[in-house]
């Protein structure tokens, strides 16, 4: 992979570093922050493309049922 040396003043240097995590390089955190961004039609897209069946629909159907039918309790203290 191709490599290319920039310079940044410390200011920038700083609030970069800031950002990266361990193990993270400078290259990743940049992409990272400049690369596009997902975004809600995206995400729209990718749920109208998920394909499931119909016995798998019955039986969230059934789980969503049982749950109503008992309801979670909060603690008593």
């Amino acid at each position: 992979m191709a490599v290319k040396t920039i310079t940044i003043d410390m200011e920038a240097y700083s609030l970069l570093s800031r950002l990266k995590r361990d193990g993270e390089s400078f290259s990743q955190v940049i992409k990272g922050h400049f690369a596009p961004q997902p975004t809600a039609g995206k995400f729209l897209e990718r749920v109208r493309s998920i394909r499931v069946s119909g016995a798998t629909l019955d039986g969230m159907d059934r789980l969503v049922k049982a749950r109503s039918a008992e309801p979670a309790r909060a603690v008593k203290r």
